[in-house]
């Protein structure tokens, strides 16, 4: 059994991946920031549907917080490690550049963009060290063409999409492969306040995704069938170009 830790896992695209990680037969360490509920929530339907897993608590953009879990997390299980990661926590304060406050900006870095280095820092050796691992970050449309309103965003997404193609070819030789999905409009919290009827005149399938529909590619990406792909940066997102 093959252990996942999911970044902000509990909900929206993170609680999709997890279920279906789960599903797929992993043992999902389930990370959250303040929502106990909704994480034990998220864990409950899990072990109902036969999955198994477990909660990890931490802020994704605090070092220490991290290290202090994952070594935790170590003493707990001393004959696993974990061996697919799954960056997805993130969160999105817009705003136009001209009003952008530090804090806005500093935030958005922190928890997209630093939080990846410190989680797939800490957990790489293990990877190396037993020659197999599957990194996936979650990116987005944003990062990738830009978004008004979101320099913030992605400026943090873009980075993150910049450190997938480098990092890929680090360690490829030691059999751990580095991908990023990118979605485009998923229906989740995060995109609730988001002008849905506008938006979808852009999207050539005239809807919002599914974060199962994001979860699919992860749990791809996260198996034996993808060993040969790395530094790739895949979109969902209805075909918005």
């Amino acid at each position: 059994m093959k252990f996942a830790l999911i970044t902000g896992g509990s909900r929206g695209i993170g609680k999709a991946v997890s279920q279906k990680l789960a599903a797929d037969g992993m043992y999902v360490v389930i990370n959250y920031h303040s929502n106990t509920e909704e994480a034990e929530k998220t864990l409950k339907e899990i072990k109902l549907s036969g999955g198994k897993g477990e909660l990890l608590q931490f802020d994704v953009s605090v070092p220490a917080e991290i290290e202090k879990a994952l070594e935790k997390f170590s003493e707990n299980h001393p004959e696993n490690h974990i061996e697919v990661l799954v960056n997805n926590a993130g969160i999105r304060k817009d705003n136009l550049q001209v009003f952008m406050s530090d804090n806005e900006w500093n935030d958005v870095i922190n928890t997209n963009l630093n939080s990846f280095f410190y989680t797939t820092r800490r957990l790489l050796k293990d990877m190396l060290v037993n020659k197999f691992g599957r990194i996936i970050n979650m990116v987005s449309l944003s990062g990738l063409k830009g978004m008004p309103g979101q320099t913030n965003y992605s400026a943090s997404k873009a980075g993150v999409i910049g450190a997938t193609k480098a990092l890929a070819q680090e360690i490829a030789s030691k059999k751990v492969t580095v991908n990023a999905v990118a979605p485009g409009f998923i229906k989740t919290d995060m995109t609730s306040d988001l002008d849905e009827k506008e938006l979808k005149k852009i999207i050539p399938m005239r809807r919002f995704g599914k974060p199962e529909e994001v979860a699919e590619l992860v749990s791809f990406l996260a198996s034996e069938k993808a060993s040969y792909i790395t530094g790739e940066v895949i979109s969902v997102n209805g075909g918005i170009y």
